[in-house]
């Protein structure tokens, strides 16, 4: 019978491995690593909340995809939580580790990514079902993507907890993989292959969406009337998640690769000299999105925009209303055509394009 080592600390693990955590995480990299670690987690948490907060108050963003959007960047939130604690147990910290506190170290990394991995899964059936109808937004209730959202978490924090729930080399050291000392190496190629297949699924499944969309916006345009935005507006949509998925597959891939490569036990590959790099690329994916977001899309950006303006502006407004009985706060244009579908959603435009619910008026 194998004998198992749940007792040891990390230490054990690394000197089986051959890995100095001590020496590739000092000097100027070590510097580098946490300062732009540093920077990006911050802007991950400002940023995502501000995404999270604008589909939250903007009524035109109630629907199924800015939910599941919102929950991306939910899961890019997390991703922040997770960089931060990895921050603080890596480099020579690695070694004093106990096993269950890396395993939460590597869990929450995992999670993160399966989060963000499955919401685009989510997020292209969702575009699927509206785009055959040739409509914005599909028909899914708040209930039903209540559900969904549950269920992508579940599904996260399952895949995240695999390897602490037996999946690991424990009881049988020879098997242990070189990245992560306490993984079996048939793990990493399981969770490597997996994430690049469901990687080439989504890259197929949208460009089929997106040349349908091409297809019959084309049609379409030469046979009915109606506003050109509107028309265009499913392919932007589309544009924007297609986008998404992009920069998620390309921040993505590399480390997957690294690790399918460890999996299958490749000694001369030199994946520990550029592991800490792609893990950094992994990071600016969560940075990426928000961005993204705004980029695309021009009211995500205004409500946004508003939102970061507001404290000030709620001080300006105080101070005049002191002098000032009445003011009008907003001026109603009928310049909303770029998100209306039927008479669905309904909203006013403040200024040069900033966003405002009548009643806060």
């Amino acid at each position: 019978m194998n004998e198992c080592y749940y007792d040891k600390r990390m230490d054990f693990f690394y000197n089986r491995t051959k890995t100095d955590t001590a020496d590739e995480w000092t000097g100027p990299q070590l510097i580098v690593v946490l300062c732009f670690g540093t920077f990006f987690c911050l802007f991950i948490f400002i940023s995502n909340s501000l995404v999270i907060a604008a589909v939250v108050k903007n009524k035109r963003f109630h629907f199924p995809f800015y939910y599941l959007l919102a929950n991306l960047a939910a899961a890019d939130f997390f991703a922040g939580i997770a960089y931060v604690f990895l921050m603080f147990n890596t480099g020579p910290v690695s070694k004093t580790l106990t096993v269950n506190r890396w395993f939460l170290r590597q869990g929450l990394l995992d999670t993160s990514l399966t989060a963000s991995l499955v919401n685009l899964l989510v997020i292209a059936v969702e575009r699927h079902m509206s785009i055959m109808r040739m409509k914005i937004h599909s028909n899914l209730t708040k209930k039903r993507v209540t559900f969904l959202i549950i269920s992508i978490w579940a599904i996260a924090i399952f895949m995240g907890a695999v390897p602490t729930l037996g999946w690991n080399c424990l009881c049988d050291i020879t098997v242990c993989s070189s990245l992560a000392p306490i993984y079996s190496r048939s793990y990493l190629v399981f969770w490597s292959v997996l994430n690049l297949v469901v990687f080439f699924i989504m890259v197929v499944v949208y460009i089929r969406i997106y040349m349908y969309v091409q297809r019959k916006t084309n049609v379409l345009s030469s046979h009915t009337s109606g506003s050109i935005s509107r028309r265009r507006t499913p392919v932007k949509l589309m544009k924007t998640v297609m986008t998404l998925l992009g920069a998620f597959v390309v921040c993505w891939t590399p480390g997957l690769v690294v690790l399918l490569l460890d999996g299958l036990n490749c000694t001369h590959c030199g994946i520990q000299n550029v592991k800490r790099w792609f893990l950094l690329l992994a990071l600016l994916n969560s940075v990426m999105n928000p961005i993204i977001y705004s980029y695309k899309d021009d009211e995500m950006w205004a409500t946004m925009k508003k939102m970061i303006c507001c404290s000030s502006e709620d001080k300006n407004q105080e101070r005049r209303s002191s002098r000032i009985p009445s003011t009008v706060l907003c001026r109603s244009t009928d310049t909303s055509g770029h998100y209306i579908e039927d008479g669905i959603i309904q909203g006013t435009i403040c200024g040069k394009g900033d966003l405002c619910d009548k009643g806060n008026s």
